[in-house]
């Protein structure tokens, strides 16, 4: 019986085994035929987009560019504290702040394809060098852009080798944070670094920018140039963009105003976001030693240094809105976070100088600092047209208007204070309200039932609570930024 017993306990243990390795084998299987069947669907993405680019060509007109709003600014003022203060409080007009969405991603995972031998194409990227693996042996050649070329070559980089470009794509996106449009500069390094012919590099380009997930249009400029259209939601400020299906489609670079675009959608594409809400980490050389000083406060004097290869980065950004209001914007410059070079060497500063204050103290000091420290001009006189800044940048250029340093301002306040900053727009003139714990007492604005007091970083040497005079107030008005 006890024999019977053990016989009987063995033989569970090798069904059990049985049936675990028969679960297994099911997994395996499953996860195999998954992935054949994502390797199918993406391959029939591609044939099916393959047959677009033979027939899918119309002719397009390029619509006018949105121009950045036309808007006299007005200049900054000193401060003239009066005998019989008045206190103004404002209920501007609220607008709903920019809200960043994941980023596009593949219409199917991308699996890396095992290889023993691969070209590796290495780059420079604003200061960060970058390996991108190519299958050996990719012959891209586009003798002509007529609708077959170009549907043979994407048909050329339809194979399963190339997953390994797109990963590593991908990965840099991950690795170095990169946003939307840092990443579309990326793809065209890619490009140009893969072939000199323009293009080849730009359907290389277009390639992965697709398979990546992101919505885009390939056209053909007087029938000798490739060129790469981008959806995107934005209104971008000064760019030709066409018309396809209610979709705006800007071009990357300069292109004709009439062009043939091959109107064909790929699975799942998904419009660019010219939102940036994380810190691009590119190159690691800081710019010069900068200082910059409060004329009211002398000890609160701060050293700065910033990382150069990101100001050469803001440089190539493009200016929109989104929808039809422009503060937006600035809301979009505003909610880029201070990248953590630049706060490990100026934040430690301010924390020193501005221990033991309060919070409406700290607040007037910072905005002393910024209205005194920085030299005002206009955008005109300087670039030749309206830009904002980034944070970064005003701390870099030597000028700065009352948009940079609202944008600056708001950057310190919330990173330092912890506290809630708005944007607060009149016709002409940009400040901030802050949205303090403790009563200060000011001109206000009541923002969606919370008081923030008015912070000027333009009214030279005007405290926390005092609002240029000579403004239009009926018509200002707020978005609450990313804390």
């Amino acid at each position: 019986m006890k024999f019977k017993s053990i016989i009987f306990f063995f033989l569970i243990i090798y069904c059990n085994n049985i049936r675990a390795q028969s679960f297994q084998e099911k997994y395996d299987s499953f996860k195999k035929e998954a992935h054949q069947n994502y390797a199918s669907f993406r391959d029939e993405c591609n044939k099916k987009y393959i047959q677009f680019l033979n027939d899918a060509w119309g002719w397009y007109y390029g619509e006018e560019p949105t121009p950045v709003p036309d808007d006299n600014p007005i200049p900054p003022k000193p401060y003239e504290k009066e005998k019989e203060e008045q206190l103004v409080v404002i209920t501007p007009q609220p607008v709903p702040a920019p809200q960043p969405k994941p980023q596009p991603k593949p219409v199917v995972p991308i699996y890396e394809k095992p290889t023993e031998d691969e070209n590796v194409l290495a780059f420079d990227f604003y200061g960060m060098p970058v390996k991108v693996r190519f299958p050996i042996g990719l012959k891209l050649k586009l003798n002509n852009v007529k609708p077959q070329s170009i549907a043979n070559g994407w048909e050329i980089l339809c194979i399963d080798e190339t997953n390994n470009t797109i990963r590593d794509c991908l990965e840099a996106r991950i690795r170095y944070n990169l946003s939307d449009w840092a990443y579309l500069l990326f793809l065209d390094q890619v490009g140009k670094a893969f072939s000199n012919n323009t293009n080849e590099a730009t359907l290389l380009t277009a390639f992965l920018y697709c398979q990546s997930g992101y919505q885009m249009r390939l056209a053909i400029d007087n029938d000798t140039r490739l060129k790469l259209l981008y959806g995107s939601e934005h209104h971008i400020y000064n760019q030709p963009y066409f018309k396809s299906d209610g979709v705006m489609f800007y071009p990357f670079g300069k292109i004709s105003n009439q062009i043939s675009i091959c109107n064909a959608e790929f699975e799942n594409e998904t419009p660019l976001s010219l939102i940036i809400d994380s810190e691009q980490t590119v190159g690691n050389q800081l710019s010069d030693l900068r200082h910059i000083h409060s004329d009211k406060y002398p000890l609160l004097g701060i050293d700065s240094k910033v990382p150069i290869e990101l100001v050469k980065f803001f440089d190539s950004y493009p200016t929109s809105q989104i929808g039809n209001n422009p503060l937006t914007r600035w809301a979009m410059y505003a909610n880029v976070p201070l990248a953590e070079r630049s706060k490990e060497l100026i934040y430690p500063q301010f924390k020193e100088l501005l221990t033991s204050n309060s919070e409406l103290e700290a607040a007037n000091k910072l905005l002393d600092w910024v209205q005194t420290g920085f030299i005002y001009e206009y955008d005109d006189k300087v670039w030749g047209h309206d830009r904002a800044f980034f944070a970064e940048e005003t701390l870099f250029y030597p000028y700065a208007d009352c948009e940079d340093r609202s944008i600056l301002f708001s950057r310190l306040i919330r990173d330092l204070l912890g506290l809630d900053v708005a944007l607060v727009y009149y016709p002409g003139h940009l400040a901030t309200a802050v949205a303090f714990n403790e009563d200060v007492y000011g001109d206000a604005m009541m923002i969606n039932g919370r008081k923030f007091t008015v912070c000027d970083p333009t009214y030279i040497g005007a405290p926390v609570g005092a609002q240029m005079p000579g403004l239009d107030y009926s018509q200002t008005e707020a978005i609450v930024l990313k804390r």
